[in-house]
């Protein structure tokens, strides 16, 4: 079994120590979906919600969301993301949130890219909730991963 690298040798926590890496190269992708009515689906692709226009709200959500993963998630260091970016399909049951992070660094940007693909997410249910209450979000995952010791990764 692979040792866990956020657990010292007495099981406590720690912040894994990055600092002898060499730079390199990263960026992660994650999708997420979320499931809601037609009426209400038309309402955000029309811009035509109470609230606005839902997906310019969800894209700087996930934007400074990333940008935030640091102060989010323990032990996940902060960093200085050279970009992201967050796009959405419209499905017939839906709408499919995309978020992209890349940097030239130290670590990964798999956490950043998730954290930005939930709050994308997490925005267009509230900005949509007072037309339905019901939509699910569902399969927030990692897609892929460049980068790094491991090297790359995508999702079967």
């Amino acid at each position: 079994m692979t040792k866990l690298t956020h657990l010292d040798d007495s099981g406590a926590a720690r912040m894994v120590d990055v600092g002898g890496k060499s730079p390199t190269d990263r960026s992660a992708t994650a999708a997420g979906f979320i499931r809601m009515s037609p009426a209400t689906l038309a309402a955000v692709r029309e811009g035509s919600g109470p609230k606005g226009d839902v997906l310019a709200a969800a894209r700087i959500a996930g934007i400074m969301a990333a940008k935030r993963t640091g102060d989010l998630i323990p032990l996940c260091h902060p960093l200085a993301l050279d970009a992201v970016a967050v796009d959405f399909t419209f499905e017939a049951e839906g709408i499919a949130v995309f978020a992209r992070a890349s940097l030239t660094g130290k670590t990964g940007v798999e956490m950043e890219a998730l954290t930005a693909a939930s709050m994308a997410l997490l925005t267009i249910y509230d900005m949509a909730k007072a037309l339905e209450k019901g939509m699910v979000i569902e399969n927030l995952r990692l897609i892929e991963k460049t980068g790094g010791k491991s090297g790359d990764w995508r999702a079967a």
